[in-house]
């Protein structure tokens, strides 16, 4: 069965949202990086997440540090009690 570009690129998103879901935080940079997309594109999917309060900025990016940003509803699920 041939697999057509879009299919490829879909299978390669849904392994990186997978890798990035299985913790609580992630470094805005790491996603950009590793997510196998173009870059504002990258960025535009964690501003969207950010956006629909999925994620929260934990510890903000400045200078050349990148932002870290959480998932609170792991989060409040891993602490046993509501951290936001």
């Amino acid at each position: 069965m041939a697999v057509d570009g879009h299919t490829r690129q879909k299978r390669h998103l849904t392994g990186e949202l997978t890798r990035v879901l299985t913790g609580v935080h992630i470094k805005s940079s790491d996603f950009v990086a590793s997510a196998g997309i173009p870059a504002p594109t990258a960025k535009c999917i964690l501003g969207v997440l950010q956006a629909a309060e999925v994620l929260r900025t934990l510890v903000p990016g400045g200078g050349r540090r990148a932002a870290v940003l959480g998932f609170p509803a792991l989060l409040d699920i891993t602490e046993g009690r509501e951290v936001f």
